[in-house]
């Protein structure tokens, strides 16, 4: 059997699913309820400092987009950091981390950022006994407008700075959690690294407005007429997260910097997809906020049963085993050539494919009069949007054309051009070649 048990820069949990900092890990109740559901660690709801609390809204905190059939594929928030007082937390953390000691307790942090106010609260935490700390760079909205989150994440400088305090008065490891509202990822991970950070955590959410209620034109979740951008997550944020944990992945100036995959983690699946490209361990929210703490129960038993049929005793064996295939579009294989191909068995005649590919595409798709639908070799590019539009699982397949065939399309033999800094059509070529 598959061994589950992840060791994450020296921090051990009987799992790789964390929960992410956020309302599921806000309190001592909610945090046992998921160790009990079998989650192998947490990332406490964000704290700040000593002093009064923040003040959240006592409205709607959450608009939400569905899928035809309802399914939640993405989810704003206008929640702000914990508005439950620092002692308390710190008190239940204690508690909760002498009951639970193998599981994976990391506290989250935002203060401002100066470095008396880290200064101040590292040691609090630290008393705490949790395994580590994860620095809030990432909340896109209300803190932020108090310069901090992603305020602070948006500039690498401060990044490297409050890191740079944060491991000269705490002990244990520091995970810097990333904004994904930024041109590019690499250059904030790049100053945690340089900072001296453990690790990096990503991405937080996405700065959004997710609808705007057209009857009283006020932005959703909205407060008395009135809404805010906010942060999304959830399903539908999943692509950016995995091209940012590979960005870092592959990034040489990142140092080989660990990595936490946060963004839209449903199944075991994406959870591994995470991983072989380069997280060594997930977080989760919005999965949980919509399915309840057992849906760990299934991520768990999925990922096992994955590594026991592809030979992978530890999660270790396959963390990043998908990096190498992660390219730029330049060095990608032009004598990879592939037709559209139609499994008439299959086809419900819906039509689908006709009218994506005849209206939006290369018209490589031809309807008889008595709706038999064929791909037109001549005129298909291979962009497989059919494959996509298609109702029906593989009844369209992109076929492989053997090497030194003729492409029926450019009338070129498959097999004449290794990638576009060979090819005769970029400027570049010859210069490339040299």
């Amino acid at each position: 059997m598959a061994d589950l048990t992840t060791n994450f820069i020296g921090i051990t949990s009987p799992n790789p699913f964390w929960l992410a900092s956020a309302p599921p890990t806000d309190k001592e109740y909610n945090v046992r309820r998921a160790f009990e559901a079998g989650w192998g660690g947490v990332v406490w709801k964000t704290l700040g400092e000593p002093g009064p609390p923040v003040v959240n809204v006592n409205g709607p905190r959450y608009g939400a987009i569905w899928g035809a059939d309802r399914r939640l594929l993405g989810l704003n928030n206008i929640e702000l950091i914990t508005d439950r007082d620092l002692q308390t937390n710190l008190e239940e953390i204690t508690r909760v981390k002498a009951d639970y000691p193998d599981r994976a307790i990391i506290v989250s942090i935002m203060v401002p950022c100066e470095e008396e106010s880290w200064k101040t609260i590292l040691p609090l935490v630290e008393a705490t006994g949790a395994d580590g700390i994860e620095l809030n760079f990432g909340c896109p909205h209300g803190m932020s407008e108090r310069g901090m989150g992603a305020a602070v994440g948006q500039v690498p400088e401060y990044i490297q700075m409050v890191t740079e305090w944060c491991k000269k008065y705490y002990s244990k490891p520091v995970i810097v959690k990333l904004t994904p509202n930024i041109t590019d990822i690499r250059y904030p991970a790049r100053a945690a690294h340089a900072g001296g950070a453990d690790a990096v955590s990503l991405i937080n959410t996405v700065s959004s407005i997710i609808s705007v209620d057209l009857d009283t034109l006020s932005p959703e979740p909205s407060i008395d007429g009135k809404g805010s951008h906010g942060g999304y997550c959830g399903p539908a944020v999943k692509p950016i997260a995995l091209n940012m944990v590979s960005q870092i992945a592959r990034d040489a100036d990142c140092g080989g910097t660990p990595i936490s995959g946060i963004g839209g983690v449903t199944t075991w699946r994406d959870a591994a997809e995470f991983m072989v490209l380069g997280a060594g361990n997930v977080q989760v929210c919005t999965a949980a906020m919509t399915y309840g703490f057992k849906v760990v129960q299934e991520m768990i038993s999925g990922l096992s049963q994955w590594m026991d049929e592809k030979g992978y005793a530890s999660t270790a064996d396959f963390v990043g085993s998908a990096v190498p295939n992660v390219t730029e579009w330049q060095f990608l294989n032009l004598n990879y050539v592939t037709k559209a191909q139609i499994d008439q068995e299959a086809c419900i005649k819906c039509g689908r494919c006709y009218a994506a590919c005849e209206d939006t595409s290369h018209q490589a798709i031809s309807m008889s009069a008595d709706r038999v639908f064929e791909v037109i070799d001549e005129e298909c590019v291979a962009c497989n949007l059919c494959v996509n539009v298609c109702p029906v699982e593989d009844c369209i397949t992109m076929v492989e054309l053997d090497q030194g065939a003729t492409d029926p399309r450019t009338g070129r033999k498959v097999g004449e051009y290794a990638n576009w800094t060979t090819h005769p059509n970029n400027p570049g070529a010859l210069k490339a070649a040299e």
